[in-house]
């Protein structure tokens, strides 16, 4: 360092990070990005679907392939296909990244 530089101030706090990266669109948009990837399946009473996303309606209606059941988070069962009446879901999660 010469002399024409000032030393950096003491104690200088580094610069806050950057905001996190989101995403902005509507739910209509998000369910038909996730149409074939792996997501999560809330119910109502607290079961969890896992499974890829076959289908849905404007009526939460769904139908998923490769479905495993989770009850507090311990693995129930497995099922080829299933379909879930849209009344009982509470949401449903991207299981991967989009």
């Amino acid at each position: 360092m010469d002399e024409t530089t000032p030393p950096p101030p003491p104690n200088e706090a580094s610069p806050p990070p950057p905001p996190p990266i989101t995403t902005s669109g509507s739910p209509t948009d998000f369910l038909k990005g996730v149409v074939g990837k792996r997501v999560i399946v809330r119910l109502t009473s607290g079961v969890d679907y896992r499974g890829v996303l076959s289908c849905l309606d404007g009526y939460m209606n769904i139908a998923l392939e490769q479905t495993e059941e989770h009850v507090n988070g311990t693995l129930t069962n497995r099922y080829g296909d299933a379909f879930v009446r849209g009344n009982n879901v509470l949401y449903i999660s991207a299981a991967e990244a989009l």
